[in-house]
């Protein structure tokens, strides 16, 4: 039952859509004001809320009279660059009715990959929320370039929830839910109101055609999801339109879609690990070290590794592949590419006899692993 997850929560992440946020006119006011409304009450609770908004690109679109979502890199910056003090002002003001300071933070990919900047990045929100201000973070879209950023805000509030810790994250958007359809194009679509695991088939349903504002869509909140439930963090997708539906939610009441959590909560070494850092290479396994891996904890061995991908150093952050070329897990290297190239196959100690050196037994310890997929 979802109640069981809802019924001690201590913090959690709000994530609004840009299609929720925004009109034909710019910004929707009302709907920044509803949610601020609706967030500070929860807020008094007892119950810390950090809340990532989309907005900022959308309402700068309209302030510039573009048509649409710009295609040039430069233009969107530019429209970021209108659109986000509109957007904090906007919110600042809805909050101030009831006593509620705001946070303006703006991060990109880069801020998470890092590991001073990621613990730098979770202390000031925690002592944003100390001195009971309400966090805002949206992605710095006013420099970002493809190289450095987190691809829409689904997956931002994904890796926002598990930097903080948060109990769950409540996806916001301008539909009701999780469909077996798209229905905006089919009238007898229904509502999947659980999803106890991530199939093919669930990712089937879910529509990839974002917003005209926006560019995630529902497949993005789909592998937000996944992401998080491997984490042990639980994601409700919801309507933003429905009348206090932070409170009914929060209460237990049945709205939108939940997505079951596995039982186990990841320590946040390990969510750095294996979803907020990008990985420099990658390294392929066989059936029996992948065996190894993903059903008795066991570290990443030499002798179990048929392959390599890109060049990397030691040290590096790397993707685990099975035979497949399936990600199975993220790790922190031993070794370069150059050095695996060397051992792998190898037993143990056979390795100083090969690198003529001192070296670690494991290619990756269990503990800078962590296991993002099943088999």
């Amino acid at each position: 039952m979802r109640t069981e997850y809802l019924r001690n929560l201590k913090r959690i992440t709000v994530k609004l859509g840009s299609n929720l946020l925004t009109t034909e006119d710019g910004l929707n006011i009302a709907i920044v004001r509803d949610i601020a409304k609706q967030m500070a009450g929860i807020f008094d609770k007892n119950i810390q809320v950090i809340l990532i908004s989309s907005g900022a690109m959308a309402a700068g679109i309209k302030k510039l009279g573009f048509a649409k979502r710009p295609d040039e890199t430069p233009k969107r910056q530019a429209a970021a660059a209108v659109g986000q003090p509109q957007l904090m002002i906007e919110y600042e003001d809805a909050f101030k009715p009831y006593k509620k300071k705001v946070a303006q933070i703006l991060l990109t990919s880069d801020d998470l990959s890092d590991r001073k900047r990621y613990l730098n990045a979770r202390n000031t929100i925690e002592t944003i929320l100390s001195l009971n201000a309400i966090p805002i973070i949206n992605e710095n879209d006013t420099i970002t370039v493809k190289s450095i950023e987190f691809g829409d805000n689904d997956n931002l509030a994904s890796m926002i929830t598990l930097l903080i810790n948060a109990d769950i994250l409540i996806n916001l958007t301008d539909i009701d839910g999780l469909f077996d359809k798209d229905p905006r194009a089919n009238q007898n679509a229904s509502m999947i109101k659980e999803v106890s695991e991530i199939t093919k088939k669930i990712a089937h349903s879910a529509s990839s055609i974002p917003g005209a504002l926006g560019k995630g869509g529902m497949i993005s909140k789909i592998q937000a999801a996944k992401k998080l439930a491997s984490a042990g963090i639980p994601m409700i997708i919801a309507n933003g339109k429905t009348p206090e539906i932070l409170p009914a939610i929060i209460e237990g009441k049945e709205y939108g879609t939940f997505f079951y959590p596995k039982s186990v909560k990841i320590t946040s070494r390990k969510r750095w690990i294996g979803y907020s850092i990008k990985p420099e290479g990658s390294i392929i396994i066989d059936n029996g070290a992948a065996a190894a891996i993903l059903h008795k904890g066991k570290s990443l061995l030499a002798g179990g590794i048929i392959g390599v991908k890109k060049n990397f150093d030691q040290d590096s952050p790397v993707k685990i592949l099975n035979a497949d070329n399936k990600k199975i897990g993220m790790g922190l290297s031993n070794y370069s590419a150059n050095d695996i190239l060397k051992i792998m196959g190898l037993q143990s100690a056979d390795i100083i006899k090969k690198l003529g050196c001192k070296t670690k037994a494991e290619v990756i310890h269990r503990n800078n692993m962590t296991i993002t997929e099943t088999d």
